[in-house]
């Protein structure tokens, strides 16, 4: 292949093998959750806010302080990607187009591609800091609601209505998470179009073994593997 078609071809389908993953992976939690870790992390989560909220004057300061650590982590890797957006900027800003690129490898050549590559880093980072925003919104909400107690009557606030806000925090949170993995493989195509699209092939294979609960991937998640256990002796 033409050095110049190598941006044309394998960047698209390297983007493309990854949309296609993660449209797969959102039909599977919809349409069977237990399937995949998040759905199981959404499950456990509902359990969570249910047993804290049944004694929340017990249980009050342990909740706030578990969504306190939830807080503090987003807070962490909002505050990494937008310092990443900063640098980029001031790098891109402050070189000169024939300089800041690697020519070490095959399909490297034009500066114009350069620009469209830190810009679309530099994008990725700004969406993961969107998301861990939301995701800190999401959870400081459910700091005040988890100390609430839960009753019955239409007095006090649902267990299941915390449980949504608390869920909606933590999938703002893999939103975040998934544009970093996307922005890893978009830098490493500043080094040229092989790498990325070899690097989209591998993110894919990794992370269908951390998000799924398959056979093939059950060893991995000792919680699916403890409820099925569990439910075979039942």
């Amino acid at each position: 292949m033409e050095e110049k078609y190598l941006d044309l071809v394998m960047v698209p389908l390297g983007l493309l093998l990854q949309v296609i993953y993660n449209l797969w992976l959102l039909t599977t939690i919809i349409r069977d959750p237990k399937r995949t870790v998040i759905g199981l992390n959404a499950q456990v989560r509902e359990r969570w806010v249910k047993a804290m909220m049944a004694d929340s004057m017990q249980n009050a300061i342990l909740a706030v302080q578990t969504v306190r650590n939830n807080i503090m982590a987003a807070t962490v890797l909002g505050t990494t990607a937008i310092t990443l957006v900063s640098l980029i900027s001031i790098f891109v800003s402050a070189t000169s187009p024939s300089s800041y690129a690697s020519r070490i490898l095959y399909g490297n050549k034009s500066a114009t591609a350069d620009s469209i590559k830190f810009f679309s880093v530099s994008l990725c980072f700004i969406l993961a800091f969107l998301c861990n925003v939301q995701c800190i919104r999401y959870c400081t909400h459910v700091s005040f609601l988890i100390t609430q107690p839960a009753m019955g009557d239409g007095s006090a606030i649902s267990p299941d209505y915390v449980t949504r806000s608390l869920n909606r925090g933590s999938y703002f949170w893999s939103l975040g998470l998934r544009a970093f993995y996307v922005s890893f493989t978009l830098f490493l195509w500043i080094f040229g179009p092989i790498p990325m699209l070899v690097s989209s092939v591998v993110m894919c294979c990794l992370l269908f073994f951390l998000d799924t609960t398959t056979e093939f991937t059950r060893g991995f998640h000792l919680v699916y593997a403890v409820e099925e256990d569990v439910e075979q002796e039942v």
